[in-house]
């Protein structure tokens, strides 16, 4: 019997990539919310989204088998909560929460592998005299407690600086503090976490970037790969993910035990996971950013063309209980990457690629998927849910021999797509 699995927030990538898997014969994807019904809203109305997920899961006549998604805040509680009322394998609610809430996050890494964790304060950006209250020298980062992508993520190196990103915050937070504030009353959580309008402000870390992806099923924590994050000068905006990973492998060894602490730590099972780390190789140093209780589906296409399998691999078979088998090095590239076409001042988009350009890409360099996000005309300054130095205009996801070859095939890309700002 083919097995029914339930998918939140399915894009077209993401849907061609499950029904690629090599065994998806075997399954039934379905539609749980769409896309747009997940991400596509002003605001995340939480309480529609989950009403719509249990009138279709209420409706649907066989049997519930998974419920799974790769998307960070809202989906990765809503699935912990559909999963606990539907009877399907997932990690416990309050343990996705220990992973999304930055703060309570933090204190839990302090115990478990306190010499992987910066310093850092809790704080509320409403109050006036919150710069007092922060203990820590300039420079510093500030991040919501809740949000994604670098989204109201600061460097502050003065208070000037300070205040005056205090007034765009006050202006925002809610975007996301809202609607998380509203899952929390479903958790048993300790009173000094139940607010999630909290600002967090951390030491600086640096050094080289890079994520473990990895699983929990059954208690096991296991991992299928390290991604490297590279980042432009400014210090925020990603340039490119790319796998495997350059570190040394006793440094990858580090951070698979200081992931398998902490994952086991917080009580997390049951499903994928991701967490980012830097190491400074100067200091032999290693400092954890953040753990994300999903897959990153921005990895899957990198595993696919290196190893030969996606990662959704993974988040299918730990939705099913079962511990997942990974392939090695069975891919058609040596590397792969996720690479980030960038404007760095706002603009309007007055030139995009038309269907010719794209097809020339993909055409010159096999394996290539071109992602078009800043449509001709828009001013970038109006796209949604940017970091706070740049603007994205285009994905693309490349395979090549090695790294050498990557970049020089990722330049000549950006020539031929001939995006074009006017400021």
């Amino acid at each position: 019997m083919k097995k029914n699995v339930f998918v939140i927030g399915p894009d077209d990538l993401n849907w061609s990539k499950l029904h690629s898997l090599q065994d998806a014969d075997s399954y039934r994807f379905h539609e749980l919310l769409s896309y747009e019904e997940s991400h596509g809203a002003a605001e995340y109305d939480v309480r529609t989204m989950l009403e719509k997920a249990e009138a279709k899961l209420d409706a649907f006549s066989g049997s519930i088998d998974a419920i799974v998604s790769f998307w960070d805040f809202p989906v990765s509680l809503m699935v912990s909560l559909l999963g606990r009322k539907y009877g399907t394998v997932c990690p416990s609610l309050e343990s996705v929460f220990r992973c999304e809430h930055k703060y309570w996050s933090r204190v839990l890494q302090q115990q478990a592998v306190p010499e992987v964790v910066p310093r850092f304060r809790r704080f509320d950006p409403f109050d006036d005299r919150a710069l007092e209250k922060i203990d820590l020298p300039f420079p510093f980062w500030i991040k919501p407690i809740k949000s994604f992508a670098a989204y109201l993520g600061y460097r502050i190196d003065s208070a000037a600086t300070f205040h005056r990103c205090m007034e765009t915050i006050r202006g925002n937070i809610g975007h996301f503090a809202d609607p998380f504030n509203y899952l929390l009353q479903f958790a048993e959580v300790p009173p000094e976490i139940r607010e999630g309008g909290f600002f967090l402000a951390e030491e600086i870390i640096s050094g080289k970037q890079c994520t473990l992806e990895g699983f929990v099923c059954n208690g096991q924590v296991d991992s299928h790969g390290i991604v490297d994050s590279y980042r432009h000068p400014n210090r925020v905006s990603f340039s490119r993910y790319q796998y495997p990973s350059r570190l040394p492998r006793a440094v990858q060894d580090r951070i698979f035990d200081a992931s398998s602490k902490i994952m086991t730590h917080i009580g997390f099972d049951n499903s994928g996971f991701n967490i980012e780390y830097f190491y400074d190789r100067r200091q032999d140093k290693l400092s954890l950013v953040e753990i994300n209780p999903r897959i990153a589906q921005s990895h899957s296409d990198l595993f696919k063309k290196v190893d030969g399998a996606s990662n959704h691999h993974v988040m299918v078979q730990v939705g099913l209980g079962r511990h997942p088998e990974w392939p090695r090095r069975q891919g058609e590239f040596g590397v792969a990457a996720k690479l980030f076409i960038r404007a760095f001042a706002d603009g309007r988009v007055t030139r995009t690629p038309g269907a010719e350009q794209i097809e020339e890409v993909e055409r010159r360099f096999p394996g290539t998927i071109v992602q078009p996000l800043a449509k001709e005309g828009v001013r970038l300054s109006e796209l949604p849910f940017q970091d706070s130095y740049s603007f994205k205009l285009a994905i693309l996801y490349m395979g090549a021999a090695n790294q050498k070859e990557l970049l020089a095939n990722f330049q000549q890309a950006v020539e031929i797509l001939g995006y074009r700002i006017t400021r």
